[in-house]
């Protein structure tokens, strides 16, 4: 097996950096496209029953974590056009401010779980109160991994704009392309959880 060298250009390394952060997030479009799919399939088959299901989740805790991760998304697009402009104190805070929401947002994500849980809404985790309607359970099911699932991600997201702020902190090269990158894979986990929020939610 033969590892290529970095290219010497810095903008072919930073079209291939480019390419292979998009062709990652294409797999995970797969993904996530697939449980969407399966949600939507439910749907149409089972009208009355996803309806009745969607309608006990927490329609306002899934709207205020819209809210927030729209909110980190332009957070981190402040903090790559800082990080392009050689502004590091301004990249720094955008980047620290993009984190404390995604961690707001999983606070509130683990607050609206705890009542999920109350309300027999898991049914994969055996609560009480669990629904005896088969498409009830698997649209909760299905609810239960595409959150969590997208959970996972945002974690992992935290993680990357964590270490980008480590980066800027130690005055190390290449911000900008951090940046943007970690930027890209934010900008990603958010759009995802747009889709999300109204085919799990929005069901009324």
């Amino acid at each position: 097996m033969t590892l290529r060298e970095p290219f010497t250009d810095p903008a072919r390394q930073a079209a291939a950096d480019r390419m292979g952060m998009f062709v990652f997030l294409a797999t995970e479009v797969m993904l996530f496209g697939g449980i969407l799919a399966v949600a939507l399939t439910d749907r149409i088959r089972h009208p009355e029953a996803v309806i009745a299901a969607s309608s006990r989740l927490d329609l306002w805790l899934g709207a205020i974590n819209t809210v927030v991760l729209l909110t980190s998304s332009l957070a981190m697009a402040i903090a790559a056009v800082a990080a392009r402009q050689d502004r590091r104190r301004a990249t720094l805070a955008a980047v620290l401010v993009t984190a404390a929401l995604g961690l707001a947002f999983l606070g509130l994500k683990s607050l609206e779980y705890a009542q999920d849980y109350a309300k027999g809404l898991l049914p994969a985790l055996a609560p009480p109160a669990t629904p005896t309607d088969p498409a009830q359970a698997l649209f909760l099911n299905l609810y239960l991994v595409a959150t969590a699932l997208h959970a996972v991600h945002l974690t992992i997201g935290i993680g990357l704009v964590l270490w980008l702020a480590i980066r800027i902190a130690r005055r190390r090269p290449a911000q900008a392309m951090a940046a943007e990158l970690t930027g890209l894979y934010w900008h990603f986990v958010d759009i995802v959880w747009v889709f999300l929020y109204p085919v799990l939610y929005l069901v009324r």
